[in-house]
C-alpha cells in the first residue's frame, strides 16, 4: 500500500523533513506522481518486526536479576 510522506512519517516515528532527505538518498524507495511522493509500506514490514524484537529484548535484559559477584566474601 503506498502512502504519503505524511502518513509514513506517522507511521515509522520520524519527522518529515528526515522521510524526505531518506527520499532524495536513496534509502527510502519513492514514487513520484507528479505532485507528490508516495512510500511503498512494505518496505518497512523488516524495520518494525526488528524494532519489536529489540524492545522484547530489552525487557528481557531488564527483567533479568544480577547475578552476585562471586568474588565478593564477606568477612564480618
Amino acid at each position: 500500500m503506498y502512502k504519503t510522506i505524511e502518513e509514513t512519517a506517522k507511521d515509522i516515528g520520524m519527522p518529515e523533513h528526515q522521510i524526505l532527505q531518506y527520499i532524495y538518498n536513496g534509502r527510502i524507495k519513492a514514487v513520484h506522481d507528479g505532485q507528490q511522493f508516495l512510500v511503498n509500506s512494505r518496505q518497512f514490514d523488516t524495520y518494525h518486526e526488528q524494532l519489536e524484537r529489540i524492545k522484547q529484548e530489552i525487557e528481557i535484559w531488564r527483567n533479568t536479576p544480577i547475578p552476585e559477584d562471586i568474588d565478593v566474601k564477606d568477612e564480618d
